[in-house]
């Protein structure tokens, strides 16, 4: 399969959640989310467990751990070609249920005005 396009999701106040919070990381748990980012541009739907992992709803996550810390980046799929980076959460145990119901919401923003939703700059 190609690479498809990672496309980071930019929110109505044209904040960048995901970028934003892998910002927020320090560098060496920085590097190893851009890392599977870099996976995930290369595999597409193909990426599975230990890196991704399906939640519901065609909500995914990618998994990152570093010094036994869980890092988790929420996105999903539009159409074929891109992968949509919703938000990053550092995860205790399961996903929390409302932080899969804020990337569904920005799935279904993202759906009805893609232009608008993706974030322009450079990552």
């Amino acid at each position: 399969m190609p690479e498809i396009s990672i496309v980071f999701f930019r929110d109505d106040n044209n904040t960048v959640p995901a970028l934003d919070w892998i910002v927020s990381l320090e560098s060496k748990a920085q590097t190893k989310c851009l890392a599977r980012i870099q996976r995930l541009q290369q595999r597409g739907h193909e990426l599975r467990r230990p890196e991704a992992n399906y939640l519901r709803d065609e909500i995914y996550e990618l998994r990152i751990s570093h010094l036994r810390v869980n890092y988790r980046i929420l996105y999903f799929f539009h159409e074929r070609t891109a992968a949509v980076l919703a938000h990053g959460i550092v995860k205790e145990s399961q996903v929390p249920s409302q932080e899969i119901e804020r990337a569904i919401e920005r799935k279904m923003k993202f759906q009805q005005n893609p232009d608008r939703y993706t974030n322009q700059g450079e990552v």
